[in-house]
């Protein structure tokens, strides 16, 4: 193992393979969006239940603060491949069931497995990336979530066409149990990983801030509640992430019952506006990298980034008005553009807040926030969707980022940045 050859740059290569298992993780949760109308008939259900099964899942990633506790204490390697293997094989058990009701319980137990996404992306980019590397190395895990729902929509056809909507399961339940057993092969630390160069790990162990560091004691939940910068992260995740869910949940139904698209026009079309996210978990660190060459404080340059993304996602109030399908789908395409521009900035400020042992609960806590917020409009559409229609809910999409981007200005409180400026 010591004489291993030395791989150049490879904290990116790490965050490359962080990417793969983010993909496979939101791929799976957005099958389940593009093959609803087909799993509503086989299932017998209308719109309410659909909504009890989505929100199953967002029950059971709401514990994502037990999943970001599991990883700080058995650490990133092995929690995370554990996980892998349990979200793998509860998905595989997707395409087997009778009833909704049993669906309903995969689903929740699918959302506690796969709420090591984020603490697990952000734990790697944490050890691996120095403070001005971090922005650019959470927009590229997050392409994963983004790229997990560009795949959905191409790969329910095949499904379809190979035997039927259950079959996406099945294949994404094994690539994701694949990219397990990959994880454990490849997988170190900076400070034990056998092929990583020891001016590699200078730069790396140089470019990070005293004050995330780790210490001694365990993360305590009592006192991260008790931080500001805690809720300066929690509340606008609260409010923002109820458009992810949005697009990955109802966004393929609404172009079906509303919009009136067939499924091989859902699989032409309905990917882009996770494309256009791609775009944007790039866009939002390099907005950040931008501001700070020109003197803007790391902290800063993140709430601006928040904020543009805040901005843009305004004219998504008007998708329920205009008059053209494809106008809707453009503004979706915003949408996705604007809500990962500011969702990767504000994930990974936590990675710039708070220290490495305690960013897997943080980050798992913050979660719970985020899905919660997803939860409550998810069930809000289920039940109201058929009286009053989606329109509102548009709205309040638009409207929701902008109070979130006045709490990060106002809440969050900059530490030291001595070690965070490029």
């Amino acid at each position: 193992m010591e004489r291993r050859r030395r791989i150049r740059g490879l904290r990116w290569w790490i965050i490359t393979l962080v990417m793969v298992g983010t993909i496979l993780n939101y791929l799976t949760r957005a099958i389940m969006g593009v093959a609803a109308p087909y799993l509503m008939t086989d299932l017998g259900i209308g719109t309410e239940e659909y909504s009890y099964i989505a929100g199953a899942f967002q029950v059971g990633i709401i514990l994502q603060p037990v999943a970001g506790f599991l990883l700080d204490t058995i650490g990133l390697k092995l929690g995370l491949a554990l996980f892998a293997f349990a979200w793998g094989g509860l998905t595989i058990l997707h395409a087997f069931p009778g009833t909704w009701q049993v669906f309903v319980g995969l689903r929740g137990l699918l959302g506690f497995a796969e709420g090591t996404a984020h603490p697990g992306g952000l734990k790697a980019v944490s050890e691996w990336f120095p403070a001005k590397e971090r922005g650019l190395a959470g927009g590229i895990y997050n392409i994963g979530a983004s790229f997990g729902g560009v795949l959905a929509p191409p790969l329910v056809v095949f499904s379809i066409m190979l035997w039927d909507w259950r079959a996406a399961f099945i294949i994404t339940g094994i690539l994701a149990i694949a990219w397990a057993l990959l994880w454990l092969a490849c997988y170190q630390p900076p400070s034990r990983h056998p092929s990583i160069g020891e001016e590699e790990r200078a730069y790396i162990e140089g470019g990070q801030e005293a004050h995330i560091q780790e210490s001694e004691a365990r993360p305590s939940i009592v006192s991260l509640l008790g931080r500001r910068n805690f809720w300066g992260i929690a509340l606008p995740r609260f409010l923002a992430d109820p458009t992810w869910g949005t697009l990955f949940i109802w966004m393929p139904l609404y172009l079906s019952t509303v919009r009136g698209l067939d499924i091989k026009q859902i699989a032409l079309f309905a990917w882009l506006p996770f494309v256009a996210a791609d775009v944007g978990c790039m866009f939002g660190p390099g907005l950040v990298l931008w501001l700070q060459k020109r003197g803007v404080t790391l902290i800063n340059a993140r709430r601006i980034a928040f904020t543009v993304g805040a901005v843009l996602m305004t004219p998504v109030m008007f998708v329920g008005t205009v008059e053209s399908a494809y106008a809707a789908i453009a503004l979706f395409c915003l949408a996705g553009f604007a809500h990962q521009t500011l969702s990767v900035t504000v994930i990974t400020m936590a990675s710039d807040l708070f220290r490495r042992n305690e960013l897997g609960t943080v980050a798992g806590m913050a979660g719970t926030f985020a899905n919660s917020g997803v939860l409550i409009f998810t069930l809000l559409i289920g039940a109201y969707v058929t009286t009053i229609g989606y329109e509102p809910f548009f709205i309040a999409l638009g409207l929701l980022d902008l109070v979130a981007a006045a709490i990060l200005w106002t809440v969050v409180k900059a530490p030291s940045e001595g070690a965070a400026k490029p």
